[in-house]
């Protein structure tokens, strides 16, 4: 992203064609006027009374839903105007042109869209709209029209159908950034910097949202938001300075990750960070066993609630049936020790198994862990976990004098409880994190990749699939130990309604799971982004929650038709699920004077 290309109007014969028969300069211009439309709508009352949330009484001071379709315009209109050549915007469209100002165009309108709609459901009709509303949605269509009049950024393939659906696609695609100039180090640094500074603060707007309109709009503008600065090249630039310098880019994350409970004034939003930290190790975790080994594992849940009930145990709580207190460091190591065995235990005699077969031995060991905590009651059996009641009243850590029950003030800033443990909690995915990375780029890794990709092939080139993916088992257990332990002081107790394969609310084995497809296998950033975005959806959007697996295998769906690698994908599964234009198998033409050989048999 550090070559200043200049764009020109794609207004020649040969350019390919618009969605809408409109000639390039006037789409130019509509788009342009309706962008700008749009974002001047932002400054007036969209409605004339304050019952609708966030205010948007007030004119010249957007405020709520104004305020995300006055960027959603603003981005449009720095997209057109790159479009149009403008000097020192080069930079935005290296790959792209036309297609980010569609699907931002889009992003308006639907934010809009949704605003009036939203409104008018609210308070009671149409009438309850104020001129700037009608403004930015009258805008906001202008603009859609003239995005779609705007030439595609790349000519249409030969086996590309000639429907509306197939034109439609085609106009939101776009060629793949060339090579960026080379820049000096510091200003690559700056601008991975840059990059997660800007993530943080969408993330943090995103979990500060007070009511469920906000939040939608939120995510609507996001979505198209990311996708337009995706086909504009920009995602790919980043990619390619951060694939460059690994090591300041997680430095950077994790210096972004930290700055978060710092930005936070309500504990509640803290929590849900600090929960999503946890869901997310536990899924990458699963991304050992199911991302790297290919063990399809449904009942993995099981080893998060070994490591929060062994850590329940020896932490000290009145209700414990063993009454020790151990510290921390041994609490941690017990949980993940423990994990582990059962890990070994549970896989040693059903590694064996494959694919399906596997995945129902796997999911029986889920529910036979919760049921056995049920039942370590003292009537069903020993009095171990309490039954139904759970383990409560597990103590706030105390490490070298520091209360993680108390806020901390820090340089000024309070640092809550749920501050303390998301810092905590950070540790322990950084620990994971190198734990994973390593494991995936040494020569274990590379097996486990092989015995995914055809375990027989694997075994006949020398590879004991039976002892990796008994390790891959282990060492996902572990991981998931390691997390339990963290959740089990943070959420006070444990019970065995926690750890069950599906429910409205997490952690559960199909939440974990659809993390890791969603995010993308074998990645360290997919699981943790998957993570993140299944857990704050439904935090967010209560009503969400009794309807959490429809909406999960509706979005499975969609994103096994659309993008099958996940959201965040390695080089590998994008060479396995998308044409590259390379032919599988070489062309056997031979050249001129060439003798070839036949085959006996053939």
């Amino acid at each position: 992203m550090t070559t200043i290309t200049k764009n020109t109007p794609a207004a020649d014969t040969t350019a390919p064609a618009a969605l809408l028969p409109l000639p390039a300069a006037a789409a130019r211009i509509t788009a342009l006027a309706g962008s700008a439309l749009a974002l001047a709508g932002t400054f007036l009352a969209w409605t004339w009374t304050d019952e609708f949330p966030g205010d948007l009484t007030v004119t010249g001071y957007p405020g709520g839903l104004q305020v995300l379709t006055l960027v959603g315009a603003a981005l449009a209109l720095l997209f057109v105007l790159s479009g149009y050549g403008v000097k020192g915007l080069g930079w935005l469209t290296p790959g792209g042109t036309n297609s980010p100002v569609r699907l931002l165009a889009l992003g308006v309108l639907g934010t809009t869209g949704y605003a009036i709609a939203a409104i008018s459901t609210t308070l009671g009709g149409l009438v309850n709209l104020e001129p700037g509303a009608w403004v930015s949605g009258l805008g906001a269509v202008i603009a859609v029209i003239g995005a779609f009049g705007l030439p595609a950024d790349q000519e249409p393939d030969d086996d590309a159908g000639t429907g509306f659906w197939p034109r439609l696609r085609h106009s939101l695609s776009a060629p793949r950034p060339p090579r960026a100039k080379e820049l000096s180090s510091w200003a690559e640094v700056l601008i991975i910097i840059g990059a997660f500074a800007v993530g943080l603060y969408v993330f943090v707007y995103g979990i500060d949202t007070d009511y469920a309109e906000l939040f939608i709009g939120f995510l609507i503008t996001v979505a198209f938001g990311f996708t337009a600065i995706n086909r504009a090249g920009l995602v790919a630039r980043v990619n390619a300075l951060t694939a460059k310098h690994r090591t300041v880019t997680m430095g950077a994350a994790f210096a972004a990750a930290i700055c978060f409970p710092f930005s936070q004034s309500n504990d509640q939003f803290t929590l849900i960070g600090a929960n999503i930290l946890i869901f997310a190790t536990v899924a990458l975790g699963l991304n050992v066993v199911v991302g790297l080994a290919g063990l399809l594992d449904l009942g993995y849940v099981a080893f998060l609630g070994v490591g929060a009930y062994t850590a329940a145990l020896v932490s000290g709580s009145p209700q414990s049936s063993i009454g020790v207190h151990f510290p921390f460091w041994a609490a941690v190591l017990t949980g993940a020790a423990v994990s582990l065995i059962f890990g070994v235990l549970i896989g040693a005699p059903t590694l064996r198994l494959r694919g399906d077969y596997l995945a129902i031995v796997t999911l029986g060991f889920g529910e036979i862990f919760r049921l056995a905590m049920l039942n370590l009651n003292g009537t069903s059996g020993p009095d171990i976990t309490n039954g139904a009641q759970g383990i409560p009243n597990i103590p706030d850590l105390n490490i070298f004098g520091f209360d993680f029950g108390l806020t901390h003030n820090v340089g000024g800033f309070d640092l809550t409880r749920s501050g303390n443990y998301f810092l905590l909690m950070l540790l322990f995915t950084a620990v994971v994190v190198l734990v994973f990375r390593r494991s995936a780029d040494s020569r274990i890794g590379r097996a486990w990749v092989a015995i995914r990709e055809d375990e027989t092939a694997a075994t006949a080139m020398g590879i004991n699939g039976f002892r990796l993916k008994l390790l891959a088992f282990a060492l996902g257990a572990a991981l998931a130990g390691l997390a339990g332990t963290v959740q089990a002081h943070l959420g006070y107790s444990v019970t065995p309604e926690q750890y069950q394969f599906a429910g409205s609310v997490p952690p559960n084995s199909a939440f974990l799971l659809a993390a890791v497809i969603l995010g993308g296998m074998g990645t360290i950033g997919g699981p943790l982004i998957g993570a993140a975005l299944l857990y704050l959806i439904p935090a967010k959007l209560q009503f969400m929650q009794d309807y959490q697996l429809l909406l999960f295998g509706v979005a499975l769906i969609i994103l096994m038709r659309f993008r099958p690698e996940g959201l965040v994908a390695d080089r590998r599964k994008q060479l396995e699920f998308h044409e590259t234009g390379q032919l599988d198998v070489p062309d056997e033409k031979l050249p001129d004077g060439a003798v070839g050989i036949t085959k006996a048999g053939a």
